[in-house]
């Protein structure tokens, strides 16, 4: 929990979004999450998404998510007293519950309505967490949640499931991302896009991995995260993929984006010449 004698600099804020559903998108942010409190990471997971299923994903029952990001961001809690401590070392997490399913209407009204949570997480409050990463887990859907997430953010990973219309969403997120950009937070870009639920025995995803590498280059990681049937089962035991059996071929993944993550972060900071 937080040390305020012992302050890091601003962490690197990732919102994890793509406004389809089951594209791998909440098993992303977990795994990914604890992959990066594996190697040493602090991180802060913000659940945002109105069904919850990161908290319940990292072993939160939503009977007793008292304080949750719902209070974050409409009741004006402290996020101090909305983030808890996880069964893995260095891994917070602000919890959901469905009462973000009415935070779009409340928050239509209130002044600043995109930036709230853009305010929490880079204000002083934050800084005695003395955190690296914080990661957001976005609804599926670009709603005022996702919005606020994105302002919030440095950048935006989204995770792309192998499937025939895989680039077809694509597009309206890319928009979104760019209007961002240019109205209300200028430095946000797109972390990368990490294709999921791939299945190298099927053809199709093999074409869709070439053809999205085809269309966007090195925006996309170089990882793929398989079908994997420990990656499906390990929410149903309430923890990660990497808790569950950390040498599956979906947990080896996601320790493989994790480096990725890092690698793509180190190049980014490296002083030019």
């Amino acid at each position: 929990m937080p040390d305020p004698n012992n302050a890091s600099p601003t962490p690197k804020i990732i919102a994890i979004a793509n406004q389809k559903g089951g594209v791998g998108k909440t098993t992303t942010a977990i795994n990914l999450a604890t992959a990066l409190a594996a190697v040493g990471k602090a991180v802060l997971l913000i659940d945002i998404d109105p069904q919850g299923n990161a908290s319940t994903g990292l072993g939160f029952d939503a009977n007793k998510r008292d304080l949750t990001t719902y209070d974050l961001l409409l009741n004006d809690v402290p996020v101090e007293d909305v983030v808890c401590e996880t069964q893995i070392p260095k891994l917070l997490i602000a919890p959901a519950t469905t009462d973000l399913s009415s935070a779009d209407i409340e928050l239509a009204g209130n002044e600043g309505r995109a930036s709230k949570l853009r305010k929490i997480l880079r204000g002083p409050q934050i800084t005695p967490f003395n955190l690296d990463y914080i990661l957001i887990d976005c609804p599926p859907s670009l709603n005022l949640l996702t919005v606020n997430a994105m302002v919030a953010a440095h950048s935006v990973l989204v995770p792309l499931q192998c499937e025939f219309f895989a680039l077809e969403g694509l597009s309206q997120l890319m928009l979104s991302i760019r209007e961002v950009r240019q109205t209300i937070n200028p430095e946000i870009r797109i972390e990368g896009i990490v294709l999921t639920m791939y299945d190298s025995r099927n053809r199709l995803s093999h074409q869709v991995e070439a053809d999205v590498r085809e269309n966007l280059g090195d925006m996309v990681f170089k990882t793929v995260i398989p079908r994997n049937v420990r990656l499906s089962e390990a929410p149903s035991y309430a923890m990660p993929a990497l808790l569950y059996d950390h040498t599956s071929k979906g947990s080896i993944a996601y320790q493989k984006l994790a480096a990725e993550v890092l690698r793509r972060q180190s190049i980014q900071e490296k002083p030019t010449s």
